[in-house]
């Protein structure tokens, strides 16, 4: 079967499922898109990798990766292969003294390890052709990443919590993205701070 490489190009609320994000994975070299529907703590987790933050103590995918260097233990890619009841399945090919091993994994904890080694992400067209979409701008459902940078991911809004912000001025609203630092709040620090850079 033919593997098709997949970048992620943005991170949004579900709005299938409340209190979840997707992750919306593109096809480099077409317009398919992937959406993946991932808790909080996984969205969290891929936020922060993309957006280079350095969090105070090392999340659990950091610590994971971290092991993983120390011993000598190289990711090289990750493979959605299979999909089953609208649940993804994936695995993480690793490479360790030339023995190339698959480890089963939940997809968002994959892709959350892809984003820290910089990996490949691939998928098979079975999938793609099963659940992918074609990006449609115009319904405000996929949200691609910003200005076409590297490793950049744009975070769907919250019209509510963007409201609020409109009202601060800029040194509340950096009180406001320390405050959501401290609580580790990943995802929302990234609106907060884009709401600061749009004023600068």
């Amino acid at each position: 079967m033919k593997k098709i490489e997949l970048e992620i190009v943005a991170l949004s609320h579900s709005i299938t499922q409340t209190h979840s994000y997707a992750v919306v994975l593109g096809e480099i070299s077409g317009l398919r898109r992937l959406p993946i529907v991932i808790g909080g703590f996984e969205a969290q987790a891929i936020a922060v990798a993309l957006e280079r933050m350095q969090p105070t103590r090392p999340l659990t995918h950091d610590l994971f990766a971290n092991f993983m260097a120390t011993y000598g233990v190289e990711l090289v890619e990750v493979v959605i292969y299979k999909l089953e009841e609208g649940i993804f399945f994936a695995k993480l090919i690793c490479k360790s003294n030339n023995d190339v091993t698959e480890i089963d994994s939940r997809t968002s904890d994959a892709l959350a390890m892809a984003v820290r080694s910089g990996c490949r992400i691939f998928t098979y067209e079975n999938i793609l052709e099963t659940a992918g979409l074609f990006l449609d701008q115009s319904e405000g459902q996929i949200v691609p990443a910003g200005e076409g940078k590297p490793g950049s991911v744009h975070v769907k809004s919250d019209s509510a919590t963007d409201t609020e912000m409109k009202g601060l001025n800029l040194e509340e609203l950096n009180k406001l993205l320390q405050q959501v630092l401290d609580q580790e709040d990943y995802v929302k620090a990234i609106r907060i701070r884009d709401e600061i850079n749009s004023r600068k």
